[in-house]
């Protein structure tokens, strides 16, 4: 295996981060660079580069993303005004680090369309 993702480092407590939340299976820390008051990164802790490099054998990694997403929007106390999941992929989808990540925006009036 290559390199440690940033993300795996962040999981691992190589390199600080606020975390909210953290299980078997997935990590959830604020973003550095946070678009509405509460944004959260979901990152599961198998490594999937990018969407598009998941497979059927993904099912519950990618299904337990949305769960998680759902407990760490009630944790925040977002889950009964709203919120936004967004999984970027690839440059042009502004994807940033090459590991499947889910972006929790609240606290805030998210307008549409996002830009």
């Amino acid at each position: 295996m290559g390199e440690k993702t940033l993300f795996s480092r962040i999981i691992d407590g190589e390199i600080p981060a606020e975390k909210v939340y953290e299980d078997d299976d997935y990590c959830a820390f604020r973003d550095i660079h946070p678009a509405a008051p509460e944004h959260v990164l979901i990152v599961p802790k198998k490594v999937i580069p990018k969407l598009t490099d998941a497979t059927a054998a993904d099912r519950d990694v990618l299904g337990g993303l949305l769960l998680t997403a759902n407990k760490v929007a009630s944790l925040l106390g977002i889950a009964e005004t709203g919120f936004r999941c967004v999984i970027n992929c690839g440059k042009d989808g502004g994807q940033e680090v090459d590991h499947l990540h889910l972006h929790l925006l609240g606290g805030r009036l998210l307008g549409w369309p996002p830009g």
